[in-house]
């Protein structure tokens, strides 16, 4: 036989209350069964544990060297029940999550924020990265939430529409096109464009429906992302199409935003891995993702209601 954990249970209170009656009240169970589980904590360890004077127990010097390595445990014990609560109450871990880089510069700050503010034990690891690399990862269940654009599903997940809001028009300061509060599509024929990459999904939608109108416009540079298309356009390049998470973030600095009278939907999706542990912290995370999104659609529809007044 070994030592077990209710043999130091029962040796520990004892010692607390200096009788065998004092330890099974303190333990809820009967004075039988504590000097039961004390002779064979005796036995086992091979010490004399206790002197027995009048019905008290008297502790002898090997049981206070004992106790000295008990109190050791107990305060580990301990030390493990507080990390326990701290668990449950978001006091540590970690949160790793993927998504466009658009999402790390203009969705999630706010968001971040949020979440460190009610649970600033728990970090949050963000890695940027592009389609098809982004659904991959998720796919391979790498990480414990995603953040795409892309409306399909990928295998192996579920998915939640987090975010949706027109694309929208910038343009620098002095363009003619700011003459008009909404713009059609025929307002683009032989304007000046700045476009993003032929593989862009919204690029692609874009081009249909300019196709469909039979509108020229002017492509004069094609570039990677929105932001990058924002710089071009405040150079006086040209203008641009993009989503309105960009276009918020980048208006007031020497840009301007106008809305379509063509509706181009542009859509941020919540994608949670299917096989991968379940979190508190990740459930927490979505809804502060959700509060955030609502907050950004408001903004996004105040900006709309102020550019169609001007």
């Amino acid at each position: 036989m070994k030592i077990t954990l209710r043999h130091v249970e029962v040796f520990r209170s004892i010692m607390q209350t200096g009788s065998v009656t004092g330890a099974a009240r303190l333990l809820l169970t009967s004075q039988p069964t504590v000097s039961r589980e004390l002779a064979r904590l005796e036995q086992v360890s091979g010490l004399r544990l206790f002197e027995r004077e009048g019905g008290r127990l008297r502790p002898t010097a090997q049981a206070l060297m004992l106790l000295e390595e008990v109190e050791r445990c107990y305060v580990g014990l301990e030390r493990i029940d507080r990390y326990a609560q701290s668990i449950r109450n978001f006091e540590h871990g970690r949160l790793e999550l993927t998504c466009l880089p658009l999402f790390s510069q203009t969705f999630l700050p706010r968001a971040c924020r949020g979440f460190h503010q009610a649970h600033p034990g728990v970090s949050v690891s963000i890695v940027a990265q592009e389609s098809p690399l982004l659904e991959e990862s998720l796919v391979t269940q790498q990480y414990d939430l995603g953040l795409t654009e892309v409306e399909q599903i990928p295998r192996g997940t579920s998915g939640e529409l987090l975010f949706s809001a027109d694309l929208v028009c910038v343009l620098a300061p002095g363009h003619p096109l700011l003459a008009k509060p909404v713009l059609a599509l025929e307002d683009f024929h032989r304007i000046d464009f700045i476009n993003l990459a032929s593989l862009d999904i919204y690029r692609q939608t874009l081009d249909a429906h300019f196709r469909q109108a039979q509108v020229d416009r002017r492509t004069v540079i094609e570039t990677g992302n929105a932001a990058s298309v924002c710089a071009m356009v405040r150079q006086g390049l040209g203008v641009a199409v993009i989503n309105p998470l960009t276009a918020l973030a980048e208006a007031g600095r020497d840009l301007l935003i106008r809305p379509l009278s063509l509706s181009v939907p542009y859509r941020v999706m919540l994608i949670r891995p299917e096989h991968r542990p379940p979190s508190a912290s990740v459930d927490a995370f979505c809804q502060v993702l959700r509060e955030e999104a609502r907050l950004m659609a408001d903004g996004v529809e105040k900006a709309r209601r102020g550019m169609a007044e001007a």
